[in-house]
C-alpha cells in the first residue's frame, strides 16, 4: 500500500478520498488556490500546500506547480480526484515519469476515450451499438452542417475533449447551427484546449444508463451494477440512482458485458464508468468517464463497497479485491445488490428557470439529522451526506456551484425517493441560493415516482414540478426564500407559467414577467431587458446578472437589435452563459470587454431609442 498520497482536488471529492485514505493508515497532503485556504478538505489532510492562483488554471489544473509540490513532499502518489486533471493523459504521463504513482488509469487509456471521437471508433471496433453521428477529423463548418443534416435534426454537438456537461449543444435546426457550432468551439478551446468536436443524432426520449467498472494491472475487470442519471439540466446531472428502473436482467447483462469490453479493450486499470443512451429496448455507446464520477455514493451504497479504496489498492497494485480468492466469473456473480440508492447533487444557484450560480458567503448549513458523512456507509439512518462546505465558508466565482451530495438508500426505490424527498425538506442553507427544494420537488412529481425517466424529464415536467414546488415551500414555516407578493407563484422565484408571459432576469436576482409574446430562451440563456413602467417597456441598461467573466461581446455601440439576439457570453463558475435581448432596441454604449471579469450589477451597457442614435461613441 501507498504510504504519501497528494490529493489535487478541492471541495466533497478532496474530503472524500482524505477520509478513506486515512482510514487506511496513509498520510495525506492536499493543495489550494487562495480563496480555498480555509477550506474543509486542508482541516481534514495531514499536510497542505499553497497554489500560487485562484483561477483553475493558475491553481488546480496548474500541472508544473502541482507536480513540484508533489516531488518535494515526497508523494508516492497522486488521486486527481474528478474534474480538473483527472482525466488528463498529458497530467497521468508527466505523474508516472516523475516516479509518483497516479490513482486512475494509464495516459494511453485516458488519451483513447478522452478524444469523443477516438472512443466512438474503438467501441464500434468493441462491438458496442453506436447513434449515427460525425466522429471525423475534417471540422470544416460545411462539412459538420451536412452531417447534421444527414442524421437528422436535432443533433447533439458535443466537444471532442469534453466532459462534465461542458462543450455541448442540442441543435435543433439548421438555422440554429452557425451560432451553437461557434458556442461549442468557443467552451471546448477554454475548456479543454480542443475546439474540434463531433456530433450525433439526439434521442429526445432516451435515458441516461451508466455502468461502473473496475478493472486492476492483473488482467481483472468487473462491473458493479448500473446507475440511472437521466435526470439532467444543461447536460448535467442532477438526481442519479442505483440500480436502474424498469431494466429487464438482460439488459443489464448486456450492458455490463458491453462496458467490460470497453474497458479491456484499451487496457483499463481503476474506476471508470460506461456510459449509454437507452430508449424503446435498445442502447448506444455515449462516453467513458475515465476517473471516479460524482455519483458513485449510489453505486457504494447498493454494494457495501468502498470505491476510493478499491482505487487506492489497485493503484498499490493489489488485485480487485473479488478477485483475490475466486475465479473472474465468480467474482462479477458475487458483487452485491441491495437494495437502492438516489443521490441528489445541492448546487449553489438561483432559482427557476436560469439556475444561475450563486455566490457569496453560507451564513447556515445544517445538514438532515442523521446523516452520515462521506464514507460512512452503514449509517442506520440510510442518510449519507458528501459536502466540502461548512457554515462560515464561501462560495466563489471560481469553480463549479456544487455544495455537496445527499444520499438516501432503503430497501426499495419508493422508500429510497421518499427518504430522500423528507432530507431535502429538512436541509438548511442561508446567505446563498440553492437548489435543495427544486431537486425535492423532481422527487415529488408523479411521473418521478413512477420512474418514467428521460434526459428531457425537467422540461416535460416543469408545471408539474412548479406545482410540488409551490406544495413543498406551503408547508414549511420558515420561508427566507419566498417573495412577500401573494399570488401563488410567489414562493417559486419566478417561474416560468403558462399563461404565454415569461420571465426575465431582474437586477435584483428575481425572475419576473415581461410582455406576453416574447421568444422563448435557451436553458442557458438570460433575457437582458426586464419590464418596468409601463407593459412592454424595457429597461435602458443591462448589468451583470453574476459575478463571472466576459467571455465575447457581440454588439458596439450604435447597433440595433433584436429580440433574441445575442448580446454578450459570460462564463461563470465552468459554465456558459448567454445574455440576450429580449426586445428590439439600440446600442447606446458598452462598458465591458472580452476577457473582463465583472461584479453583479456592473453596469455592461446602456441602451436607446432609434432617436438618440445621433452621437453614439464608437
Amino acid at each position: 500500500m501507498m504510504s504519501r498520497l497528494l490529493v489535487v482536488n478541492r471541495g466533497e471529492i478532496a474530503c472524500r478520498i482524505l477520509r478513506t485514505a486515512q482510514r487506511l493508515g496513509i498520510e495525506c497532503a492536499t493543495v489550494y488556490s487562495p480563496v480555498d485556504r480555509n477550506a474543509l478538505h486542508i482541516l481534514l489532510a495531514d499536510h497542505a500546500f499553497a497554489l500560487s492562483g485562484n483561477a483553475a488554471s493558475d491553481s488546480y489544473l496548474d500541472q508544473q506547480q502541482i507536480l513540484a509540490i508533489a516531488e518535494q513532499w515526497g508523494a508516492d502518489a497522486i488521486h486527481p480526484g474528478y474534474g480538473f486533471l483527472s482525466e488528463n493523459s498529458d497530467f497521468a504521463r508527466a505523474v508516472t515519469a516523475a516516479g509518483i504513482r497516479f490513482v486512475g488509469p494509464s495516459a494511453d487509456a485516458i488519451a483513447a476515450m478522452g478524444s469523443k471521437s477516438r472512443a466512438k471508433q474503438l467501441m464500434a471496433e468493441a462491438g458496442v451499438p453506436m447513434l449515427p453521428g460525425y466522429h471525423g477529423d475534417d471540422q470544416a463548418v460545411e462539412v459538420l452542417r451536412r452531417a447534421a443534416a444527414q442524421a437528422g435534426y436535432p443533433v447533439l454537438l458535443k466537444a471532442v475533449s469534453g466532459g462534465g456537461g461542458r462543450g455541448l449543444r442540442v441543435v435543433n435546426a439548421d438555422e440554429e447551427f452557425d451560432e451553437a457550432l461557434a458556442a461549442v468551439q468557443r467552451e471546448a478551446k477554454a475548456a479543454f484546449g480542443d475546439d474540434r468536436v463531433l456530433l450525433e443524432k439526439y434521442l429526445t426520449q432516451a435515458r441516461h444508463v451508466e455502468i461502473q467498472v473496475f478493472a486492476d494491472d492483473h488482467g481483472n475487470c468487473i462491473h458493479l451494477h448500473e446507475r440511472d442519471c437521466s435526470v439532467q439540466r444543461r447536460h448535467q446531472k442532477l438526481i442519479e440512482e442505483a440500480p436502474a428502473p424498469g431494466l429487464d436482467e438482460n439488459t443489464r447483462a448486456a450492458m455490463g458485458a458491453a462496458a467490460v469490453r470497453a474497458a479491456t479493450s484499451i487496457g483499463y486499470s481503476g474506476a471508470g464508468t460506461v456510459e449509454f443512451l437507452y430508449q424503446n429496448g435498445e442502447f448506444y455507446f455515449l462516453e467513458m468517464n475515465t476517473r471516479l464520477q460524482v455519483e458513485h455514493p449510489v453505486t457504494e451504497a447498493i454494494t457495501g463497497l468502498d470505491l476510493v479504496e478499491w482505487q487506492l489498492r489497485v493503484a498499490s497494485g493489489d488485485k480487485l479485491p473479488l478477485t483475490q480468492t475466486q475465479t473472474l466469473t465468480q467474482a462479477q456473480a458475487d458483487v452485491p445488490r441491495r437494495g437502492w440508492a438516489i443521490e441528489a447533487r445541492i448546487n449553489a444557484e438561483s432559482g427557476a428557470p436560469d439556475f444561475l450560480p450563486s455566490t457569496g458567503l453560507i451564513t447556515r448549513l445544517d445538514w438532515p439529522p442523521g446523516a452520515g458523512i462521506q464514507d460512512d456507509r452503514q449509517q442506520t439512518s440510510g442518510l449519507r451526506v458528501d459536502a466540502g462546505f461548512r457554515s462560515g465558508d464561501r462560495i466563489s466565482v471560481f469553480y463549479d456551484s456544487m455544495l455537496g451530495k445527499l444520499i438516501a438508500w432503503a430497501p426499495s426505490r419508493a422508500e429510497a425517493v421518499e427518504k430522500l424527498s423528507q432530507a431535502l425538506a429538512c436541509l438548511r442553507i442561508d446567505g446563498i441560493s440553492h437548489n435543495a427544494a427544486f431537486l425535492g420537488a423532481v422527487l415529488d412529481t408523479a411521473a418521478f415516482r413512477q420512474a418514467d425517466l428521460h434526459t428531457g424529464f425537467l422540461a416535460q415536467h416543469e408545471d408539474s414540478i412548479a406545482l410540488a414546488l409551490l406544495r413543498r415551500q406551503s408547508t414549511r414555516h420558515d420561508r427566507p426564500d419566498a417573495d412577500a407578493r401573494t399570488d401563488k407563484w410567489a414562493g417559486l422565484a419566478g417561474w416560468r407559467q403558462s399563461q404565454g408571459q415569461r420571465h426575465v432576469f431582474s437586477q435584483q436576482y428575481h425572475l419576473r414577467p415581461l410582455y406576453a409574446g416574447t421568444m422563448a430562451s435557451a436553458a442557458n440563456n438570460i433575457d437582458t431587458l426586464a419590464a418596468g413602467g409601463a407593459q412592454g417597456q424595457a429597461q435602458q441598461a443591462l448589468k451583470a446578472p453574476l459575478p463571472g467573466r466576459v467571455i465575447k461581446v457581440f454588439v458596439s455601440a450604435g447597433d440595433d437589435i433584436t429580440a433574441g439576439q445575442p448580446l454578450l457570453v459570460m462564463e461563470a463558475m465552468k459554465m456558459e452563459h448567454t445574455l440576450r435581448a429580449s426586445a428590439d432596441v439600440s446600442i447606446r454604449l458598452v462598458h465591458c470587454q472580452a476577457d473582463e471579469m465583472v461584479q453583479p450589477d456592473q453596469l455592461l451597457m446602456e441602451f436607446g431609442s432609434d432617436e438618440e442614435k445621433t452621437g453614439y461613441a464608437k
